[in-house]
């Protein structure tokens, strides 16, 4: 039995979602469907986007993805502005795309520092400012913000990515009084170490592992599925006097 709440109020709503083709991206694709909902996908890795359309394949006619740059201003507001289109209106963004990468300070270049933050931050505001007339003429929406607890607790050699993570609390916070009288809502989701496929073949020693789990307060992987359910809550009515909050997702990490 499915212990997936059912939002009868995400039934019909049109979603956009960045970065939606692997992880937890693709997790809160797939759960937005599931709900009844239209998604409108984008990545930048068009070989991952269309497997997840072709897993999808009971729920093609809700779906629609599209290969897009973030770090490409034009583009990112061109899919916006074609979604938005296809499915006459948009209620909900999902500024999920983000690449954590590694750096020790003084090796970071001024190209280093200009791609973090296009990627992690940049393409955000962006995807925001271009969702803002179509909520702003239906008179609602939601847009949630992927932040990292990163931003937090500040680890090594990821500089670049964590003033980008602490940026987009901020973005959160001024969007939701800027958005407020509009009746769209502006939350961000602070996720800790994730068990998605990239974060296992690439990060997850032994070691790393049992670290984490010993500053947990609860000792399981947190799965791609359940930061979807959080992002899910966000965006439903349920959620309907929530803005400007940034709320973590870790298992008690932080």
């Amino acid at each position: 039995m499915s212990t997936t709440t059912q939002y009868l109020s995400l039934k019909n709503k049109r979603v956009f979602i960045t970065g939606g083709a692997s992880g937890i991206g693709a997790a809160m694709v797939r759960a937005f469907v599931e709900q009844g909902a239209y998604v409108a996908f984008i990545d930048i890795d068009q070989t991952a986007g269309e497997q997840l359309v072709n897993k999808l394949h009971d729920f093609t006619a809700q779906l629609c993805f599209q290969v897009v740059d973030v770090t490409k201003h034009n583009e990112l507001v061109e899919a916006i502005s074609n979604a938005t289109e296809r499915l006459g209106g948009m209620d909900i963004l999902i500024n999920n795309v983000a690449n954590d990468m590694r750096h020790r300070p003084q090796d970071v270049s001024p190209q280093d520092w200009q791609s973090c933050m296009q990627i992690n931050l940049d393409a955000a505001f962006y995807a925001s400012q271009a969702v803002f007339a179509p909520m702003r003429k239906q008179k609602s929406g939601v847009i949630i913000n992927f932040s990292s607890i990163n931003a937090l607790i500040g680890p090594k050699n990821m500089v670049g990515y964590t003033t980008a993570k602490a940026g987009l609390i901020g973005m959160t916070k001024s969007l939701a009084k800027d958005y407020g009288r509009y009746n769209i809502r502006v939350n961000a989701i602070l996720p800790g170490w994730i068990a998605t496929d990239k974060q296992l073949a690439s990060y997850l020693s032994e070691h790393q592992e049992k670290q984490w789990m010993a500053a947990m307060a609860i000792k399981k992987r947190i799965e791609p599925s359940e930061v979807a359910k959080l992002a899910m809550f966000l965006s439903s009515d349920d959620s309907a006097m929530i803005t400007g909050q940034s709320i973590t997702i870790d298992g008690g990490r932080t």
